[in-house]
């Protein structure tokens, strides 16, 4: 991938705004013969499939002619769905008092992955309150992956 994350996420930001809808976040799968770039969009009402058609119209428009990626790759628009993932901070302010599965990048206390909780978020820090009825603060930059788990 020749851009990073966000400076895709700029790219497409203008057009998915047009139509009235949040560049939730991104994320690009590797795979060895053709990749894919997801992207979610959001809306306080909600996201339908015709909505994600017209996204991706929009947003495949604006990267064919900036062309911010080498190689064969697939966009795919969705939802963040119920499950959602979690990009930034704010996206975790949001979800405050819910339960989110996160992996770190690196393992810490030779774990890795953590299910709990969102107590709180204050700075660059996140605290987990575990299922164990124990307390992890983590460091924002050192989660890999996370997301909301629904009830």
């Amino acid at each position: 991938m020749a851009k990073s994350l966000e400076q895709l996420q700029q790219i497409m930001t203008p057009a998915v705004e047009a139509l009235g809808f949040e560049l939730y976040g991104c994320e690009f799968q590797t795979q060895p013969h053709c990749s894919t770039l997801i992207v979610y969009i959001d809306s306080p009402k909600g996201v339908t499939l015709d909505d994600c058609v017209k996204a991706s119209r929009s947003i495949g428009a604006v990267l064919d002619v900036e062309d911010p990626i080498s190689g064969r790759y697939e966009l795919e628009v969705s939802s963040p769905g119920i499950d959602r993932p979690l990009f930034t901070l704010p996206h975790y302010e949001r979800v405050c008092g819910e339960k989110v599965k996160l992996r770190l990048r690196h393992a810490r206390d030779n774990q890795r992955n953590f299910v709990g909780v969102l107590k709180a978020v204050a700075g660059d820090q996140i605290t987990l309150l575990l299922d164990n009825g124990s307390e992890r603060v983590l460091d924002f930059a050192d989660v890999d992956k996370a997301k909301l788990i629904s009830k």
